[in-house]
């Protein structure tokens, strides 16, 4: 059976005493090995807390976070029913409380205190003592009365408008009940249209006076005659100060809930904008932007090197340089090596995962202070963010995987295909110069120079090959560049014919010349080496006295050059993968030398650098057609 885990809770104050209670909630649950959590219930009154007490409730906050309690926020106007209803959810065991003990006096709990002694009757409470001296000063200042020049004017007008139609509903013969609605629908306006609650109270009042003054009997007096009048001003009274609190509580809860919405909303925005990004500088970057949308606080994001160099990324204020600051830098590097959140004159949180730490993003403060929820929040975004970077890490670290497996693979089959297909013109290169060395002497002249062709071939082959090997490998690598200048495509050709090996003489090629005057900006030497591996491969595939055809058409903007033999032709299978590095068809010739399968890659890539296509066909009645296009390059001629 499974034992329940202890959970300790305590509730976060402004008080300047909470800290004991924070310190030694802290220590039972080290010592029980329980969950800590320190709570916070934020209510609409709490907009109206002094700025020292909203410093010494981050302190209190800041403390709980570094004894290692979780911060909660709870949102409502009943305190003691957040608390209960968190500590049932929460499955809640231990509560801790503090009271004040004022010297020559008994301890005195409040309504709230015995309220959640009450409540929480059924929990472990823990009550922690405070002896108040005379030095402790208290925190609580007056408070100032803050208005605008709307308010009043408002609260006279609505108080006019409706003395006016009580006027009126006099004159029509309508009862003073009438009358009393239109004076609490008053202060209803006012209590919802002004910014202080004075007002609402004050309209409270003055609508009781001015309706004793204007419609009772004798009127334009305060006297009142009737003996019921009293009752009815005290409950017209209590109606206008009701009605004013419930219209003042219900907008401060409709304040309190937008802003719940718009930071929730700025959450969720996050979520989806750090989604979309795909790249490290993105993500934080639109986790700066969204910290600044939800405080209005400048951020800036720093990076630790390898060098204990820290890097600053600025956001939201360019005019903040923290880069000569000792104390930040000092703050920066110790949050970065423990990993822990740090707060002074600015608030330091690192981008930290379960295995690693992205940085630490520094939010200037400027005297501000960051409530509960905003901090709940903030965490939040920062662990998204965290997220997001290890995910993108992740993803390059598996591209660059990818990419080092294709490689390894690109090399395997090259030496596998360098081990297979090299021997057998080496092989007899060698066994031939051999016999010419050794059997020279025994040997007729044509025995010889039958000879020195096949070493000759053999030569041409492997010269060919290499070549082919060295332009993938620079083209691949972007180390070769396109030496692009204006050539005569009928040229070219003829170039490329002038290098076809001598095993062309037993196949019959025809260059179809058109008579076309075709210009092309390309690299002569990549095309004439494309025209010889093609010709080159049909050649090799197709039998003795086949016939090779070569001809340049033009179409539209671009050449088009065909070489079509008459050979048995490619199937659609090859045909897909014809292009594939290391990939030949598997075809019956008298050659023993098969290749690499690099020729054809290599057209593609020349062509597709030269921003041009490279198909394969059927010729009929029977063979193959090669075809790769070229732009055209236009010659304005000048008479």
């Amino acid at each position: 059976m499974d034992v329940q885990q202890e959970h300790v809770l305590i509730c976060l104050s402004p008080s300047i005493y909470n800290r004991d209670v924070i310190k030694m909630a802290a220590a039972v649950a080290r010592d029980n090995k329980a969950v800590f959590t320190a709570l916070f219930v934020e209510t609409p009154d709490n907009s109206k807390i002094s700025k020292e007490d909203r410093e010494q409730l981050q302190a209190n906050i800041a403390l709980a976070r570094q004894l290692g309690a979780n911060i909660e926020t709870a949102f409502g106007e009943d305190i003691v029913y957040q608390i209960n209803e968190f500590c049932h959810n929460s499955q809640v065991t231990k509560v801790f409380i503090g009271y004040s003990q004022r010297k020559k006096w008994r301890i005195s709990y409040n309504a709230l205190d015995k309220q959640i002694l009450e409540t929480l009757c059924d929990l472990d409470v823990n009550v922690v003592y405070h002896q108040s001296g005379e030095s402790k000063k208290s925190n609580k200042k007056k408070k100032e009365f803050i208005y605008k020049t709307s308010d009043f004017l408002i609260s006279i007008l609505v108080l006019l408008l409706a003395t006016a139609i009580g006027m009126l509903f006099h004159w029509l013969g309508f009862s003073e009940a009438n009358t009393i609605t239109i004076y609490i629908l008053g202060v209803l306006i006012i209590a919802v249209s002004t910014s202080n609650r004075i007002f609402s109270l004050v309209s409270s009042i003055l609508s009781v006076l001015i309706f004793n003054f204007m419609f009772t009997n004798p009127r334009f007096t305060f006297a009142a005659y009737g003996s019921g009048y009293p009752v009815t001003f005290a409950i017209m009274l209590i109606a206008a100060f009701i009605t004013s609190t419930l219209a003042i509580r219900i907008k401060k809860q409709a304040k309190q809930s937008a802003q719940y919405a718009y930071r929730t909303k700025v959450l969720l925005e996050t979520n989806r904008l750090l989604q979309k990004e795909k790249s490290i500088a993105g993500i934080k970057q639109t986790t700066a932007k969204q910290i600044i949308k939800l405080l209005e606080m400048p951020v800036i994001i720093c990076q630790v090197n390898q060098d204990n160099q820290i890097e600053y990324e600025n956001y939201g204020n360019d005019n903040i340089d923290v880069t000569n600051d000792k104390q930040v830098c000092k703050n920066v590097l110790d949050v970065y090596h423990s990993k822990k959140a740090y707060q002074d004159d600015n608030y330091y949180l690192p981008i930290v995962s379960a295995n690693d730490i992205y940085g630490v993003i520094i939010i200037v403060l400027n005297d501000k202070i960051i409530d509960a929820f905003e901090n709940n929040l903030v965490l939040s975004i920062v662990g998204e963010c965290a997220q997001a970077l290890e995910k993108e890490l992740f993803n390059k670290k598996r591209e660059e995987a990818a990419i080092e497996a294709k490689n390894e693979r690109l090399r395997a089959n090259l030496l596998r295909s360098i081990s297979h297909d090299l021997r057998t013109p080496l092989t007899s290169i060698s066994g031939n110069a051999s016999v010419l060395i050794n059997e020279s002497k025994n040997l007729d002249d044509e025995k010889k120079q039958q000879l020195y062709e096949v070493i000759y071939d053999d030569s041409l082959w492997l010269i060919n090959l290499v070549e082919n090997l060295l332009s993938v490998t620079r083209l691949e690598d972007s180390t070769v560049s396109l030496h692009l200048e204006t050539e005569l495509i009928e040229e070219v050709i003829n170039e490329a014919l002038n290098h076809i090996s001598r095993r062309i003489e037993q196949h019959h090629l025809v260059f179809i010349n058109n008579d076309e005057f075709i210009l092309a900006k390309i690299d002569a030497r990549l095309i004439i080496q494309v025209i010889i591996n093609i010709i080159d491969n049909a050649i090799k595939y197709t039998p003795v006295g086949s016939t090779i055809e070569i001809e340049a058409i033009k179409k539209d903007h671009f050449v088009e050059i065909q070489i079509r033999d008459n050979g048995p032709g490619i199937s659609d299978s090859d045909k897909e993968k014809l292009f594939e590095m290391f990939y030949t068809v598997k075809h019956n010739t008298s050659d023993a030398r098969r290749g690499l399968g690099l020729g054809l890659a290599l057209c593609k890539t020349i062509i597709t650098a030269h921003n041009g296509t490279i198909t394969v066909t059927d010729n009929h009645p029977k063979g193959t057609i090669f075809s790769f296009t070229l732009p055209i390059e236009e010659v304005e001629i000048h008479e």
